[in-house]
């Protein structure tokens, strides 16, 4: 793991080496959660779960929000935000403590980059992603669209990949495994858990990532990030765990904890977290 990482140390010249190798075992927390609607989520608490968590980042997705509606005071984290072009639709957010070198939005690809979805910081030593995989929609009707954008997201990464190891997060709309959902025969094809949608989840680890909750926790059963807000899912705990931390392999054994916060209320998702040493 050591020579691996200091590969992509070294290639970031001298300055940087010396960074990693006496800065690098800073403990880091991030956060990130699909809030369906960030103004209505700070009508349910949103503020003081904020405050509470207190992550050096945290990511929003589903903002449904475009520019000037709302303005959250967070004096402690600089904002970035990627608003989607249609109103109430999609978008996402990030608050960070420490300034990035740079700040991405989208992949750079047009056809991609006009719903919000994604938005890249460049850190001295990682890069950190934030976003919110297309849904496949009612009947799979985005199903063709989300095999494109799958293809073009996984290139972005691997490509970012090459430079530095990466940290992503956020809802990635699929279940990837059996054990990743509460009734995965009849939701077979489903949504979010068709075989395709899951095919392109492996192929995104087989890439060169990790699921960092499955890493930790690889026969963990009965936890998810997402319930339906139909036939009392969540109280019933039928749920998705289709919110996820990805790193690079570099960073696995860095790992040092993932959570899934089921106690968290205010939106159809809860916040997970992940604690890594960078």
């Amino acid at each position: 793991m050591f020579v691996l990482f200091f590969f992509y140390i070294f290639n970031q010249g001298k300055h940087k080496r010396e960074y990693l190798i006496t800065g690098g075992n800073k403990t880091m927390k991030f956060i990130s959660w699909n809030v369906n609607g960030i103004r209505a989520c700070m009508g349910k608490g949103f503020m003081d779960i904020f405050q509470k968590l207190d992550a050096d980042i945290f990511c929003l997705q589903e903002t449904k929000m475009q520019e000037g509606q709302l303005v959250i005071d967070t004096p402690e984290y600089h904002q970035y935000w990627n608003y989607a072009e249609k109103k109430g639709y999609s978008g996402t957010a990030v608050f960070t403590k420490q300034e990035p070198l740079s700040v991405t939005y989208g992949m750079g690809i047009d056809a991609h980059d006009h719903e919000g979805r994604l938005i890249t910081l460049e850190m001295e030593n990682y890069y950190f992603i934030t976003v919110y995989v297309p849904n496949s929609q009612n009947e799979l009707a985005r199903l063709s669209y989300r095999m494109e954008w799958e293809d073009d997201f996984r290139n972005y990464v691997k490509k970012l990949n090459e430079k530095k190891p990466v940290v992503m997060c956020g809802d990635l709309n699929v279940a990837h495994q059996e054990i990743d959902l509460k009734n995965p025969k009849t939701n077979h094809n489903n949504a979010g858990f068709t075989d395709e949608e899951r095919g392109k989840m492996t192929e995104l680890l087989a890439s060169g990532m990790v699921d960092t909750f499955r890493y930790k926790y690889p026969d963990m059963t009965d936890i998810y990030s997402w319930w339906s807000y139909r036939f009392r899912a969540r109280e019933k705990n039928a749920g998705w765990r289709i919110d996820y931390f990805l790193v690079s392999e570099a960073l696995k054994e860095n790992i040092i904890d993932a959570a899934i916060h089921t106690d968290i209320f205010g939106s159809d998702h809860c916040p997970v977290e992940l604690d890594i040493r960078l």
